[in-house]
């Protein structure tokens, strides 16, 4: 199993890790600078060559060229001469949309297209960026991610919680570890789904052939993800589209994106899932055209956690925040309402 989170250390030649990972059993021969590409998100093959040439690759420890062929256990470590900025967190003056706050916690709306914390490619602009400038001494979690609780994708827009105090960090995050936060979410997906609602069940583990997505695996194979429950429900139906809310029981990266993939019914233009191709309707020119203009609306998938609950690590009282579906992604729905009404009134 791949190890891909990113590591910290310096040693005698002062080299940074930032990536290691042990090669798949399964893997067949192939460059280490296209191994990498398909593993490290926002890498360019030159930087990724560039990095062999300066002898910052190193198989099994010992440093290889790009055209390097992978092979299966190999432990591949990729070191650089400065730290990861991961781990150099500056404050920046970003606004926040927050949505209530007090001495122990604060709720925050996420806008798409913001980071949640820097990471390879994303090094400013991020939530935690602008955490850290509004308030000092924030509770590490477990990744060493200051106040963070849980996280939403960049392009994902909608609701988390952050905690302010050591005990508001250890609490939420049993919460999440336990199942017993709510998380209710709105997505738009393709195709017209048989059922009103519905439960996926399926284990979320890396992509084996594509490391920038993550895919379900079932039976003998479940061990190679983690559990993960998605309960979705039926709001709307809009022709070859459909508005659903889902629920999450547990909370792996790209959950609802892949569990939603899983049963075919991709999110709309979800462009690391294929979402953004046009899945179902007609081939007529004027409705590729259509679907090109509601992707125009909304440059993202279409996803917004809606809804979030959780108990004060204080008070012991159950919270509930509740935001509306953001602009871009009303504007898609309404264009989907149109052209779905005007299809029923031809048929």
């Amino acid at each position: 199993m791949e190890n891909t989170t990113p590591e910290f250390f310096e040693d005698e030649s002062d080299l940074y890790e930032h990536h290691a990972f042990d090669v798949d059993k399964g893997q067949s021969p192939l460059r280490i600078d296209k191994y990498l590409m398909n593993f490290v998100e926002n890498a360019t093959r030159n930087k990724i060559q560039s990095a062999a040439k300066n002898g910052s690759i190193f198989v099994n420890g010992v440093p290889v060229k790009s055209n390097y062929k992978v092979k299966p256990f190999d432990k591949i470590r990729v070191l650089f001469t400065h730290p990861p900025h991961e781990n150099l967190l500056v404050g920046e003056n970003i606004p926040l949309d927050i949505v209530y706050e007090d001495d122990t916690l604060l709720v925050v709306n996420k806008p798409a297209g913001m980071v949640v914390h820097p990471g390879h490619g994303n090094y400013s602009g991020t939530l935690i960026n602008a955490l850290i400038y509004r308030f000092d001494n924030l509770p590490n979690n477990s990744s060493e991610r200051p106040g963070l609780v849980h996280r939403i994708d960049k392009d994902t827009s909608g609701l988390l919680v952050i905690a302010k105090t050591e005990q508001a960090m250890a609490h939420l995050s049993l919460q999440f570890a336990e199942k017993t936060s709510e998380r209710e979410y709105v997505a738009i997906v393709w195709g017209n789904i048989e059922e009103e609602e519905g439960t996926v069940e399926g284990s979320i583990g890396r992509h084996p052939k594509n490391r920038l997505q993550n895919t379900v695996f079932l039976g003998d194979e479940a061990d190679k993800g983690k559990p993960a429950v998605t309960h979705y429900k039926v709001l709307e139906r809009l022709g070859y589209v459909t508005l659903v809310s889902c629920k999450l029981e547990t909370g792996r990266t790209h959950q609802i994106r892949v569990h939603m993939k899983h049963i075919g019914h991709t999110l709309f233009n979800d462009e690391r899932y294929g979402g953004e191709k046009v899945l179902k309707g007609t081939t007529f020119t004027k409705y590729k055209q259509f679907v090109d203009n509601c992707f125009k609306v909304l440059p993202r998938q279409a996803l917004h956690a809606k809804t979030l609950g959780f108990v004060h690590p204080k008070t012991d009282k159950f919270m509930s925040f509740d935001t509306p579906i953001p602009n871009d992604m009303e504007q898609c729905i309404e264009k989907w309402r149109a052209y779905s009404k005007h299809q029923g009134a031809e048929e």
